[in-house]
């Protein structure tokens, strides 16, 4: 393990245990730490770094009960950001201003699919066929496909109420599989 990963472990793992301070130490080191991660795959949009970065630690602070401390860090962190970078890449996408064919595109995005991801978004989809369809589905065009709430209510044939009404009890049923799985 590199000093890195052990000091970003050891801040995270302290501050689950309510450690204010470590958990801000943590923060701050994470920020640098995904800043670096992220100019690499956003060489081409450098004005988006800041933003993903934000939002990247947003998740994990909204996620951080979801880490398994017998993992390393690094593998978790790096999977939600990646997820935010993909995100972001579609709502580029969606709004006509990323265009880019896949041929032009960096291999290192493409191919990368490390084993850990595959084996969230493999859990993830067990988690998932557990859950009713009127739950799941708004889940998975809304967090997963990103769908706005009104073409999620389009496809799903609910009101827009009822899909975040579905998301919001079908997030809270997931967050309870997975602690009641570990």
């Amino acid at each position: 393990m590199n000093e890195r990963e052990e000091r970003l472990k050891a801040l995270l793992v302290a501050g689950l245990a309510g450690d204010t301070a470590a958990y801000h130490s943590f923060l701050r080191d994470l920020s640098a730490h995904l800043r670096a991660f992220l100019r690499k795959r956003l060489a081409r949009l450098p004005d988006e770094v800041e933003d993903l970065v934000q939002e990247t630690l947003l998740a994990v602070h909204n996620q951080r009960h979801t880490y398994d401390s017998q993992q390393p860090v690094t593998a978790w962190l790096h999977a939600i950001a990646k997820y935010k970078l993909v995100d972001l890449l579609r709502r580029r996408a969606r709004q006509d201003v990323f265009n880019e064919p896949l041929d032009d595109a960096p291999q290192e995005l493409i191919a990368a699919d490390d084993g850990a991801a595959t084996e969230a978004r493999r859990d993830l989809g067990k988690l998932l066929g557990q859950l009713p369809d009127g739950q799941r589905l708004p889940i998975i065009y809304m967090k997963l496909e990103g769908l706005s709430v009104a073409e999620t209510a389009r496809l799903t044939k609910m009101s827009e109420s009822a899909v975040k009404v579905a998301v919001h009890r079908g997030l809270k049923a997931l967050a309870t599989l997975i602690r009641t799985s570990s």
